[in-house]
């Protein structure tokens, strides 16, 4: 019997020829300004550390994280409950583009978005890695209830609620 030979179809047993660009991942061969909207937006790993509040000394720069997350951040999922919306719901929202990943030093060292601007590789509970949007959670790597809204803290208060866990 003769082999089919079909777009797609390998027939059993021969191993199929990939190119160097089909064995690797979109964020190993593209650059996040090649990327295109799901690729960018899939990079996010549901942390939500971009969504805590944070604090920077004006003498020196440094920028502290607080457990005290934007209004917007779901505390369960790690989400904004509001995305599509953000800047209209939260007018200082910073909406993150390729240009402004490299600005960003505060960007935590786990962030997809860092990591693949410095060319290094995905973490292995990265939804994109591991095919499982919990691994993160699963690893202790997201906000996940160890926040608070920033709507039940005084605006006074937030430097009562800085932590270091998020690096």
């Amino acid at each position: 019997m003769a082999e089919r030979k079909t777009k797609g179809f390998t027939p059993r047993g021969a191993k199929r020829k990939c190119t160097q660009q089909e064995e690797l991942p979109f964020w190993k061969t593209k650059t996040l300004e090649q990327m295109d909207k799901v690729e960018w937006e899939s990079l996010c790993d549901g942390c939500g550390k971009c969504c805590l509040l944070k604090l920077e000394d004006w003498d020196s720069g440094k920028v502290s994280y607080t457990s005290v997350a934007c209004r917007g951040l779901d505390g369960h999922t790690c989400r904004c409950k509001f995305y599509p919306t953000r800047k209209q719901e939260v007018s200082d929202c910073i909406a993150l583009r390729p240009a402004l990943v490299n600005k960003f030093d505060w960007l935590p060292s786990t962030c997809a978005y860092r990591l693949v601007a410095e060319k290094k590789d995905l973490e292995w509970w990265h939804p994109l890695v591991s095919g499982d949007p919990e691994t993160i959670h699963e690893a202790g790597i997201s906000v996940r209830g160890r926040t608070q809204s920033e709507s039940d803290i005084d605006e006074d208060d937030i430097g009562d609620h800085i932590v270091t866990w998020p690096e």
